[in-house]
C-alpha cells in the first residue's frame, strides 16, 4: 500500500479540523504558528504534493512566504524525518536559523484569499451563528478563572463594608449590580440553620469576615448555597484578604484563585455554614465553638506568593469577630442563577 493512502484519512481529517485556524498562518508571516503545528502542516501538504521535495509551494510560489516554509524546514527537519517523509536523518545538515522578526497581528479583512475560500464554503462569520451569541469573557465571565489585577468600580449603592468587597468583583455576575446585607452573625445568629434560612437559593454570593486580630478576608462564592449536601463546583470562585502586605501598589487587597480545577469550590451542606473547598476557608458556624473559622490554602485555593497557606496570617485557626453574607439584587422577576441542585453540572 502506497505511504501516501494510509495517511490520506488523517490529511483530510487533520485538515478540516485545524485549516479554520490554521493555514492563515501559513500564508501570512505576521501570524504565529507552534512549530509542531507548522511542520506538520508542512509534513501534510508535501504527501499531498502541494510542496515540492525543496519545500516550495509547487503550483505557485506567489502565494506563499517561502523564506518562512524554508526556514520552518529548517527548523523541524528532525521531527519531519520522523514521517519519512524527507531525507533521512543521517543526510540532513542542521542550519543555524535567525530569530524569525516579530511583526504586529493583522486582523482578518473580507479580501483576504484565505478567508474568501473557506467563507465559499462555510460561509461568512457570523456574530450570532444559528441565533447563539459567542462565548467569551464578556458574556460568561464565570466560565474563567478570578482576574488579580484588574477591580471592579464603585457602586452608587454601595455602603461602607461593601465598598470594601467591591472592587474584588471584577468579572463576577454581580460586579456591577447592586449588593444586599443577606446574613450578618452578629444580627442573625451565629447557627448554621440560621445561615441557610438567610443564604440559600439566592445565587452567587460574597463572604466577608473580620478576625479579633483585626483581619479582614473573605470569599467570592459564584454557585451559592441550597442546602442539599452538594460540592458545588466553580473556576470563578476565589478567596480575598483586604490590605495586607501581599497586597500590590495600589491594590486594595489580594486575591487567590480557585486550584485543581472546578471542583469543590463550596462544600454545601447543610449542617454547616461556609466552605470554600475541604479546608481552604471553612466557617461551619458549629453549636459548640460558633466563631471559630479555620484556614489552609494550596489543595483547593492557591497559596500566598511566599507560600503562605493560611488566610489568617500565621494561624490555622482563629476566633470571628463578625460574619456577613452578601447578594446580588434581582428585580421582581428576574432570573437568579444557580438557586438548585446541580446533579450533572459539568462547570
Amino acid at each position: 500500500i502506497e505511504l501516501d493512502c494510509i495517511f490520506l484519512p488523517l490529511y483530510i481529517y487533520y485538515i478540516l479540523y485545524l485549516a479554520r485556524s490554521h493555514l492563515p498562518y501559513l500564508f501570512h508571516s505576521s501570524r504565529k504558528l507552534p512549530k509542531m503545528h507548522k511542520a506538520f502542516f508542512l509534513v501534510l501538504l508535501q504527501g499531498l504534493s502541494i510542496f515540492d521535495s525543496s519545500g516550495a509551494f509547487a503550483p505557485t510560489t506567489s502565494t506563499v512566504q517561502k523564506p518562512l516554509i524554508q526556514q520552518t524546514k529548517r527548523t523541524t527537519g528532525t521531527h519531519l524525518n520522523f514521517f519519512n517523509f524527507g531525507k533521512d536523518s543521517k543526510d540532513e545538515k542542521t542550519e543555524d536559523v535567525q530569530p524569525e522578526e516579530v511583526k504586529e497581528e493583522q486582523p482578518y479583512s473580507d479580501d483576504d484569499p484565505v478567508e474568501k475560500m473557506f467563507n465559499f464554503f462555510f460561509g461568512a462569520k457570523e456574530e450570532a451563528p444559528m441565533g447563539m451569541a459567542r462565548f467569551g469573557k464578556d458574556r460568561f465571565p464565570e466560565q474563567y478563572p478570578a482576574i488579580k489585577d484588574a477591580w471592579a468600580d464603585p457602586v452608587d449603592s454601595d455602603d461602607k463594608d461593601m465598598q470594601i468587597i467591591r472592587p474584588f468583583l471584577k468579572n463576577t455576575n454581580v460586579e456591577g449590580r447592586a449588593l444586599k446585607l443577606s446574613y450578618d452573625a452578629n444580627r442573625d445568629g451565629w447557627d448554621a440553620i440560621k445561615f441557610h434560612q438567610k443564604c440559600d437559593k439566592l445565587g452567587g454570593a460574597v463572604v466577608l469576615c473580620e478576625t479579633r486580630m483585626g483581619i479582614v478576608c473573605g470569599g467570592y462564592n459564584p454557585k451559592g448555597w441550597v442546602g442539599y449536601g452538594e460540592a458545588r463546583g466553580s473556576i470563578a470562585a476565589f478567596l480575598f484578604l483586604v490590605g495586607g502586605k501581599y497586597a500590590k501598589e495600589g491594590a486594595p487587597g489580594t486575591k487567590l484563585q480557585k486550584v485543581g480545577g472546578p471542583g469543590l469550590a463550596q462544600l454545601d451542606n447543610p449542617e454547616t455554614a461556609v466552605s470554600f473547598g475541604a479546608d481552604s476557608l471553612i466557617i461551619p458556624l458549629g453549636q459548640g465553638d460558633p466563631k471559630m473559622a479555620r484556614s489552609k490554602l494550596g489543595s483547593y485555593f492557591e497559596r500566598f506568593e511566599d507560600g503562605t497557606n493560611t488566610l489568617f496570617g500565621k494561624d490555622a485557626t482563629v476566633q470571628l469577630k463578625s460574619l456577613k453574607v452578601y447578594h446580588g439584587v434581582y428585580e421582581e422577576g428576574e432570573y437568579i442563577p444557580f438557586t438548585d441542585a446541580e446533579p450533572f453540572a459539568l462547570y
